[in-house]
C-alpha cells in the first residue's frame, strides 16, 4: 500500500504529503465502527477514516483534526476531491487544543492512534510523530476525547492486541466501558495483532468478544475481512 495515491470505490487517497500511508488498521477501523451522526476523527492522517464513514452515512457529519500542517493539507485536499466534501471539515489542530477550545460534543470520537511506546525511533521525525505515542500517549487520547463526548458518545479505537489490558485500565479510569471488542488475527491459529475496540459511559452495556482472521492462507482474504472491507477495495 505504500504508494502516492490509493484508489478505493467511491473516493481516492493521495498521500504523498503524510507520514502514514494507507494501511490496514485504518481499513479496519472505518469499516468497523458503528456509524454515528456526528463524529470526529482524531489525528486523521490522510483523511482515510472520516472518507470512509462519510461513505457509509450519507447524511453524517465528520470533523476531523491533524496535528502534521503537511498531512492536515492532504486530508483537506482528499475530502474536497470527493463526494462528500460538504460533510466533512478537517483543522489543524492537536487533540488537547482543540478539546480546549471547543463546545462541541460527539456521537463518535474516532482514532486510529501512535501506538509504538519506548521503541527505536527512525531519522524521519514525522514518521516518528505519527507512530510513536510520544505525540498523543493513549491516556491523553482517552481522557481529552471522553469530554468530548455526547451523553451517549462512544470512542472507537484500533490498537496493538497486547495493550488490551493497559486500555481498560485506562478506560475505567475515565469512568468509560469496553462495550465492543474484536480481536484481529492475520491468519488461522495466530495471536492476535490488533484490537478493534469501542468505549462507553454506558456500564449496562455488556461486551463479548468476537475474533476477525483476515487470511484463510497467502493471499486469500477471509470471507469476514471480505464481507466487512468490500464496500472499499476496488477489488474486492
Amino acid at each position: 500500500m505504500q504508494k502516492d495515491s490509493f484508489q478505493f470505490k467511491q473516493f481516492t487517497i493521495r498521500q504523498h504529503l503524510c507520514a502514514m500511508k494507507v494501511g490496514t488498521d485504518g481499513v479496519l477501523l472505518g469499516s468497523w465502527a458503528k456509524i454515528a451522526a456526528h463524529t470526529i476523527d482524531v489525528g486523521t492522517g490522510t483523511g482515510l477514516i472520516a472518507l470512509m464513514l462519510a461513505q457509509r452515512d450519507s447524511e453524517a457529519l465528520i470533523d476531523a483534526i491533524e496535528i502534521d500542517e503537511n498531512a492536515c493539507l492532504q486530508a483537506k485536499d482528499n475530502a474536497l476531491a470527493s463526494p462528500f466534501a460538504d460533510r466533512i471539515r478537517v483543522f489543524h489542530s492537536s487533540l488537547s487544543v482543540y478539546a480546549a477550545n471547543t463546545e462541541m460534543k460527539y456521537d463518535l470520537v474516532i482514532s486510529n492512534p501512535p501506538y509504538f511506546e519506548q521503541s527505536l525511533k527512525g531519522p524521519n521525525q514525522k514518521r516518528n510523530a505519527a507512530r510513536h505515542t510520544d505525540s498523543l500517549p493513549l491516556e491523553d487520547l482517552i481522557e481529552k476525547g471522553r469530554s468530548l463526548l455526547s451523553p451517549t458518545g462512544r470512542i472507537a479505537l484500533v490498537l496493538p492486541a497486547d495493550r488490551e489490558d493497559h486500555l481498560r485500565g485506562v478506560a475505567v479510569e475515565n469512568q468509560l466501558n469496553v462495550i465492543r471488542l474484536t480481536r484481529v488475527i492475520p491468519k488461522a491459529g495466530a495471536h492476535p495483532k490488533r484490537i478493534l475496540t469501542e468505549l462507553s459511559a454506558d456500564f449496562a452495556l455488556h461486551c463479548t468478544p468476537d475474533t476477525l482472521q483476515i487470511e484463510d492462507s497467502p493471499g486469500k482474504y477471509s470471507t469476514g475481512y471480505i464481507e466487512l472491507t468490500m464496500n472499499f477495495y476496488l477489488n474486492m
